[in-house]
């Protein structure tokens, strides 16, 4: 019986962690590609982006660290 208590503890012990890392790693991708005011097309091809445009809207960096930012 202590067995099975023990081994179930470990198993919510490794879960919590777990979620707790996923969330952590959610947290830190949110920061990266947090939309600027603008940049301009080198920026964003130094960031890691290539410039995209939307119909109406203009271009936009798509990807990298300036993700979703105006292009200038």
């Amino acid at each position: 019986m202590r067995i099975r208590r023990s081994i179930g503890l470990a198993i919510a012990t490794a879960t919590l962690t777990g979620l707790s890392l996923a969330g952590a790693a959610a947290a830190a991708a949110a920061q990266v590609s947090t939309p600027q005011d603008s940049v301009t097309p080198d920026q964003c091809q130094q960031g890691g982006g290539t410039v995209s445009s939307r119909p109406y809207a203009g271009q936009y960096c798509s990807g990298g660290t300036f993700s979703n930012s105006p292009i200038e």
